[in-house]
């Protein structure tokens, strides 16, 4: 599916946007952070919804935003 960015993009600075965004790949959650310092976590219940959520993110917001988070790994 397309996406196009500019359908995110808010109308004005006052508006609430996104500020960061950390994908956690081994729990297949995003965790959404604003400008007014609200936090959402969006929990995906399959593989295909997590990449659904992961390519829509990769193709609206700018990559300077998205972080991942370190996988757990046993030691």
């Amino acid at each position: 599916m397309d996406y196009a960015p500019d359908d995110y993009y808010v109308q004005s600075e006052d508006d609430e946007y996104l500020t960061r965004i950390v994908v956690d790949t081994c729990a297949r959650k995003f965790y959404l952070y604003s400008s007014v310092g609200d936090s959402k976590v969006i929990d995906c219940e399959s593989v295909d919804q997590f990449m659904e959520v992961l390519n829509l993110t990769r193709s609206v917001v700018d990559e300077d935003i998205i972080a991942y988070a370190d996988p757990v790994t046993a030691s």
